[in-house]
């Protein structure tokens, strides 16, 4: 090569064209290529190069990228990052895995919650340092949005729509000097009133206050067959409440089984979790998800498929619960029939 370079141009052309030629067995080729080479190497056509602005374009593109030049993944997420993730649908349970620069505002933006929510959920603060790889779940928290009146007190809210003043600070971040009048606060599994009233007939009504709003969805009728009770015996301490839940009171340990079959979603061993301990959340064929909280002990993992029956956990008492007891969730529209 170094001898190459020190050669005149066209004594170079004809040492390539004579390899060349040898290479293809084409012995026209040496003339052919000198002629078109013109005594300088210049004149060789040379690739066209991309038209395009990107001259790499199979990297996917249209929000999927391709891995290994094969496997498709979507792109979504905060900065269009590739996440793992189950967006809200009807009040169900979602993860979300952290991906290099997300922040809690920008994963909250995205799942259309409040920042609080990710918060009180993660048993995290805002000054909490993401991990890459970290999971969190996006909890929608049913409850009361209130709007703070002259006179209100964190104790007397807290009563009157059947809350807990401690989950009303931590998920507001509040403390109960900085109740201002006119501000809007949420009471998780808060309840709205009932006052009584007569209708234009006279007879009386039970109608709600009108001071503040649900928002939790209830769920309807339909599908009650598909579930089994998720303890053998219990007794009903709480109906329908929070977020198409009631309360089955059993000892502590009593095993808490899957009521259908399905894929775990959340499973979480340890901590408040917004007031749920230890709990299990699994997810259904049928679109809908069953929650157990307040577990002594949790036996699945998360991502695990689980048959109707199986095990899943021992009734506790973690989280916020006074006594030993499960609460059991039906979500994504369907009334629970226990």
């Amino acid at each position: 090569m170094l001898v190459a370079t020190l050669m005149p141009a066209t004594a170079r052309a004809s040492v390539f064209g004579s390899i060349i030629a040898a290479l293809t067995g084409n012995g026209s080729s040496r003339s052919g290529y000198a002629q078109r080479a013109s005594g300088n190497l210049q004149a060789l056509h040379l690739p066209t190069p991309a038209m395009n602005l990107n001259p790499s374009p199979a990297t996917g593109g249209g929000g999927v990228v391709i891995v290994d030049g094969s496997a498709l993944l979507p792109s979504e997420g905060p900065s269009g990052t590739i996440a793992d993730i189950a967006k809200p649908k009807n009040g169900t349970i979602s993860t979300y895995v952290v991906q290099t620069g997300d922040t809690v505002s920008e994963i909250a933006e995205l799942f259309g919650v409040p920042v609080s929510t990710i918060l009180w959920a993660n048993d995290i603060s805002r000054a909490t340092q993401l991990r890459v790889g970290q999971k969190l779940t996006i909890l929608p928290i049913p409850g009361i949005i209130y709007t703070v009146k002259k006179g209100d007190t964190l104790s007397s809210i807290a009563k009157r729509y059947d809350g807990s003043e401690e989950e009303i600070l931590s998920y507001n971040g509040l403390s109960e000097t900085s109740l201002a009048v006119g501000t809007d606060i949420i009471i998780p599994n808060g309840e709205m009133p009932a006052t009584v009233a007569k209708s234009s007939s006279g007879k009386k009504t039970s109608v709600s206050s009108g001071s503040a709003h649900d928002v939790g969805p209830r769920g309807d009728a339909s599908e009650v067959a598909y579930y089994i009770s998720p303890l053998s015996r219990y007794t009903k301490t709480q109906g329908i409440h929070g977020y198409n839940s009631v309360d089955l009171a059993a000892p502590s340990g009593t095993p808490i089984v899957a009521s259908a079959t399905g894929d775990v979603v959340v499973a979480k061993d340890g901590g408040w979790n917004g007031g749920y301990g230890s709990y299990v959340v699994v997810g259904h064929g049928n679109g809908s998800q069953t929650l157990y909280s307040h577990m002594s002990k949790v036996n699945v993992y998360g991502g695990q498929h689980v048959v109707q029956g199986q095990v899943i956990g021992y009734v506790g008492a973690t989280g916020l619960a006074t006594g030993s007891h499960l609460h059991f969730e039906i979500r994504n529209g369907i009334r629970n029939p226990f």
